[in-house]
């Protein structure tokens, strides 16, 4: 048991654990760490900088870690706000095409041991609710909570649509649909940070649930495990 609180949320894309991760994190008085946003950027920053992100040769792939590094990682969480240099960008990495450019890139070995370290460094009284795909797998296997959310492609398809909508993105509804099967696929394929449930996790399937309903399936957890408000 770690002396300073490790909530670990993995799940699919859309499943929920966002919203969920950072609710909590309000809930119980900690920070919050959204590991997924640090990979987003990762992949903006290299779009932005004209790097081809296909081009999966190390030395192509060492300067988006490079590039990564430079920023000193200067993000701070507020919700689902993502601050960096000032300005939040989540509206831009929250999108599912900034999450096919990160998924992209995940894999490279480097670039996950950054931004793994990024995280662990993170690890600060009163404690840490981070959320991502191999949280409870790689980054903190020790860690003192770990929660699996999941969801049906088509629940979760629904809920990117009002997203998308509000983007004018002008993705359907079947469209979401093949996006994230396809997703689903790719993450739990990967050779490294592979999405997968750990053993000591707690899965919900949040399908048929409202967000009151799992966040309180996560606080009854959280203080079975010894975690209460702080």
């Amino acid at each position: 048991m770690n002396s300073i609180p490790i909530i670990a949320i993995d799940g699919t894309s859309s499943s929920g654990k966002g919203t969920i991760a950072y609710k909590l994190a309000e809930y119980l008085g900690l920070n919050y760490l959204n590991s997924g946003a640090l990979f987003r950027l990762a992949g903006h920053l290299a779009v932005v900088s004209g790097i081809d992100i296909h081009d999966h040769s190390d030395e192509n792939m060492n300067k988006i870690v490079d590039l990564l590094l430079k920023e000193n990682l200067d993000l701070e969480f507020i919700g689902k706000k993502v601050i960096h240099n000032g300005v939040d960008i989540w509206p831009i990495l929250s999108s599912e095409d900034a999450g096919v450019v990160a998924n992209t890139i995940s894999f490279y070995p480097p670039l996950r041991d950054a931004i793994n370290d990024f995280q662990r460094k993170r690890v600060s009284a009163p404690g840490l609710v981070d959320e991502g795909r191999d949280v409870g797998t790689t980054v903190f296997p020790n860690a003192n909570v770990k929660i699996y959310l999941d969801a049906s492609v088509e629940a979760r398809a629904k809920r990117r649509l009002v997203d998308e909508q509000k983007r004018g993105s002008g993705k359907t509804y079947e469209i979401l649909c093949a996006e994230l099967a396809k997703r689903d696929e790719v993450d739990k394929a990967h050779k490294v940070g592979a999405l997968k449930v750990a053993d000591d996790a707690l899965y919900i399937d949040t399908s048929d649930l409202t967000i009151e309903q799992v966040l309180e399936k996560c606080i009854n957890h959280c203080k079975e495990k010894g975690i209460v408000k702080s």
